[in-house]
């Protein structure tokens, strides 16, 4: 693997439009769907990502995939080769877990360079009905994958609204 300095590109918009080698999907541990991203994405690649999911869950995820880790199915009719779903972690103020949020960046990352992807698009993991602050999600991400050993070349955050957009603005300047 060559380790290049992936460019970070910011998007304004629906991840499930974007055309790119790798759509990451802020799952939930099932894998089988659920709400926000995640359903966005299985509802928009139609049943082929599913189908794989439920795969995966009756081979090596018979428990499901554990928070911070990563896997890769097909992306149906997304215009990506892959989703690769990542399980981000619940916010708890009580408890640091911005390590495991960052783990979600580093293993898709990962994934990305094993399928020989070039072009990555994120959404904000766990930023969502995680409860995560939009702000340190943005830190965190953007930290980790500036930091990371990746091939990828372009690293897309894809944001679906102003103040999203504009926590990870912060973080890239």
């Amino acid at each position: 693997m060559t380790s290049t300095r992936a460019e970070i590109v910011l998007v304004r918009g629906d991840i499930t439009e974007q055309t790119v080698d790798v759509i990451v999907n802020a799952a939930n541990s099932s894998l089988l769907g659920g709400g926000g991203v995640d359903g966005a994405i299985h509802r928009r690649g139609g049943p082929a990502i599913l189908a794989d999911c439920r795969k995966l869950r009756a081979s090596q995820y018979g428990k499901g995939l554990a928070t911070g880790r990563a896997v890769a199915t097909t992306a149906g009719r997304l215009h990506a080769g892959h989703v690769i779903h990542t399980v981000g972690p619940v916010y708890a103020r009580e408890v640091d877990r911005s390590e495991l949020l960052a783990s979600c960046y580093r293993e898709s990352l990962r994934v990305a360079d094993e399928l020989g992807a070039r072009t990555v698009a994120f959404p904000a993991v766990s930023a969502g009905i995680y409860g995560w602050p939009m702000e340190d999600a943005a830190r965190i991400a953007v930290e980790t994958v500036r930091a990371a050993e990746t091939s990828v070349e372009e690293i897309r955050f894809v944001l679906f609204d102003e103040a999203a957009y504009e926590a990870f603005a912060r973080q890239i300047r």
